[in-house]
């Protein structure tokens, strides 16, 4: 189910939300989105929760806002307000923003933000942050794909940006400020896209009713390449056995000549695309798999023989 979140409610307010609608006990999310934030929830009812990390782990498109002048001890409106920049926003021009906006596409590394579910010493980094102990998180690898600049009205940016999987937008308004030399912590946020899910199919939340269309889990996993199974296929996988990766797009090639192939993970959509596989059988996903040594091995099995 796609959800259009409005601001306040959290991420598991809206799956409760869900739950209780739906009348469904099994339900879960790919994403959070934090409270003052709208836009796009995957919402996975039933098995096909089980296909949650196949779509957290594709790119992500956001419209944000940034406000420049000071940062914030949580890098956004919620937080705390910090010593202002040295340069006064009013100072910048539309030119040296985009130029700014354009440095930060690419791979590079980021560091999260003090006030985040990052794990440290097995705690929560938000809760040591909240304690007042000096969080110092470790920088991750990230991509920015994509980053324009939309407006600019007095000290506020707004900007369109894709990112990978694990991308702090609090942080990239953060080093923005930073890069400028105003200082700047974000103070609006929609996710407008997950991988090829746009919000634009999304059925707001107060609109939610127990007939709200539910989406078939083969259109959750539409990034992933197709290999159609015949009956004797569909009980193998159905059985959690192997099938041979054979490609049908009419080449012949085999699945598990991908480069890359072999290895399953999260985060880049084009490893994801290359190393996993939906399996259908009569127009239904009946599993997704990891191609390797020339078979496809089912890693999540959505329908039992």
């Amino acid at each position: 189910m796609l959800v259009d979140k409005p601001a306040g409610p959290t991420s598991h307010d809206v799956v409760a939300i869900v739950r209780r609608t739906m009348g469904i006990r099994s339900a879960g999310h790919t994403g959070t989105l934090d409270p003052f934030a709208t836009g796009l929830l995957v919402i996975l009812l039933g098995r096909a929760t089980r296909l949650a990390r196949f779509v957290s782990g594709q790119p992500k498109r956001y419209l944000a806002t940034a406000r420049l002048g000071f940062g914030t001890t949580t890098d956004d409106l919620l937080g705390e307000p910090l010593p202002p920049g040295s340069r006064d926003p009013g100072a910048i021009r539309l030119e040296s923003l985009a130029e700014a906006l354009g440095e930060f596409v690419g791979k590079g590394t980021q560091r999260p933000p003090a006030f985040s579910a990052r794990h440290v010493d097995g705690e929560r980094s938000y809760r040591l942050a909240r304690r007042g102990v000096e969080v110092e998180l470790p920088e991750s690898d990230v991509t920015i794909h994509e980053m324009t600049l939309v407006a600019q009205e007095q000290d506020c940016v707004t900007f369109r940006v894709t990112v990978s999987a694990g991308t702090y937008i609090r942080a990239i308004a953060r080093d923005l400020g930073e890069r400028l030399g105003t200082g700047a912590h974000l103070t609006a946020l929609r996710r407008e896209a997950i991988g090829p899910i746009e919000v634009s199919r999304a059925v707001p939340l107060a609109a939610l009713t127990r007939d709200t269309p539910v989406l078939s889990p083969l259109d959750v996993v539409a990034h992933l390449p197709v290999h159609e199974l015949d009956d004797v296929g569909a009980r193998a996988v159905g059985h959690g056995r192997s099938v041979a990766a054979t490609d049908t797009d009419g080449t012949g090639a085999e699945v598990a000549d991908a480069k890359g192939v072999g290895t399953e993970g999260a985060g880049d959509a084009d490893a994801d695309r290359e190393r996993t596989v939906a399996l259908v059988f009569e127009g239904r996903l009946v599993a997704v798999a990891s191609a390797r040594e020339g078979r496809l091995h089912p890693s999540v099995v959505l329908e039992s023989a």
